[in-house]
């Protein structure tokens, strides 16, 4: 049986680990958590995302620990590195964990054989180039492949994606990334094979593009508002060419969570480390900021002032729990700070977030 290594079994790692284990993997995971592995090899996790419990009861080759020598088993030489790397203050990504990880690994000292890391969080355009030199002596090679998933629908993102990126550290290993996904995947995937930095490069452009196409419906739909015309309409037509398309092409609520708002910001910030300032994405964010105002006082005019303002959810997008930059959120808080009559109706564990982060505005069902 094939063996593979994943450092941070999370949310996306976990998700990761499982898919491989479907697909005849022996996965070994390391997290940092004591309490969250034994939850994991007694299969009482108890996940929100969709097929994960299940998938967990079912797996029968996936072992996971918090030492991180197991993972030098024999016959091992795949290694996943699934961390955190939050936003820091000034848009660039902190890749502390990922510092933190490799420095264990290290510690271990140098390698017989050749291990093959493959870097699956978002990172800075050029990090995973000083990486690969810094792990390089250990005798081990790093490649950039990050996850295109949405939370909600993770596991099936991950058997069916449209593209695979890899920033591949060398052809050996951009064919040991192909080889792991041909056997994961349900579908037919696009191979985007390349060097680190250009892939580094496509996960955030990838993602902003997304955010304009959904800065620019709202904006489009703002305008048809204002103008009393019918933007459901217009965008439809819009969409029907088959250059632009009709995905994310829909008029609503502004772009939130984990993902889209902060590759916005940190594309920008390489670029004005390039001295090349992207325009578009200063653009963007300022839109999608713009269209919150609007929707703010579409709302104060459309609804009286003792009549409640009643929102089917606010995270980020509805079935998640995640409330990172939820523009839902966003409009509810203005809308109650101004004296605004705000009813929720959510998951209990976004109800019970929300209620601890602003305690006494909101009601709810």
């Amino acid at each position: 049986m094939k063996k593979t290594g994943i450092i941070g079994v999370g949310k996306l790692g976990l998700c990761f680990a499982l898919n491989l284990e479907r697909a005849g993997y022996e996965v070994y995971g390391v997290d940092v958590s004591e309490q969250y592995v034994n939850l994991l090899n007694k299969k009482k996790l108890n996940s929100p995302e969709p097929g994960v419990n299940e998938l967990l009861a079912e797996s029968t080759s996936f072992f996971v620990s918090v030492d991180m020598q197991s993972l030098f088993t024999e016959g091992l030489t795949d290694i996943f590195i699934m961390v955190a790397t939050p936003s820091l203050a000034d848009g660039t990504y902190n890749h502390a964990q990922v510092e933190k990880v490799t420095d264990e690994l290290i510690s271990l000292g140098k390698r017989k054989d050749t291990i093959h890391l493959y870097i699956g969080c978002t990172t800075m355009p050029g990090y995973c180039d000083s990486l690969a030199a810094k792990m390089q002596p250990y005798n081990y090679t790093v490649s950039y492949n990050p996850e295109f998933i949405a939370q909600g629908s993770v596991i099936r993102n991950q058997q069916y994606p449209d593209q695979v990126l890899i920033g591949e550290a060398n052809e050996e290993a951009g064919n040991r990334l192909v080889s792991i996904y041909t056997n994961m995947v349900s579908n037919n995937p696009v191979i985007c094979r390349m060097d680190r930095i250009s892939a580094e490069i496509a996960k955030l452009a990838t993602n902003c593009f997304l955010t304009t196409k959904i800065s620019f419906a709202n904006s489009i739909g703002d305008l048809a508002i204002k103008s009393g015309a019918d933007y459901e309409k217009i965008l439809a037509a819009v969409g029907a060419d088959s250059r632009i398309g009709s995905k994310y092409l829909n008029y609503g609520f502004g772009f939130g969570g984990p993902c889209f708002p902060r590759d916005n910001r940190a594309l920008d910030v390489f670029a004005k480390q390039q001295h090349y300032p992207l325009l578009i994405s200063e653009a963007t964010d300022k839109v999608n900021k713009n269209h919150l105002d609007f929707q703010f006082q579409e709302y104060l005019e459309k609804y009286k002032p003792d009549e409640p303002i009643y929102f089917d959810h606010v995270s980020y997008k509805k079935g998640s729990v995640i409330i990172e930059d939820s523009q839902q959120l966003a409009l509810a808080v203005k809308l109650a700070r101004v004296g605004r009559k705000v009813i929720i109706d959510d998951r209990k564990e976004v109800k019970e977030e929300v209620e601890k982060i602003y305690p006494g505005l909101f009601g709810f069902l």
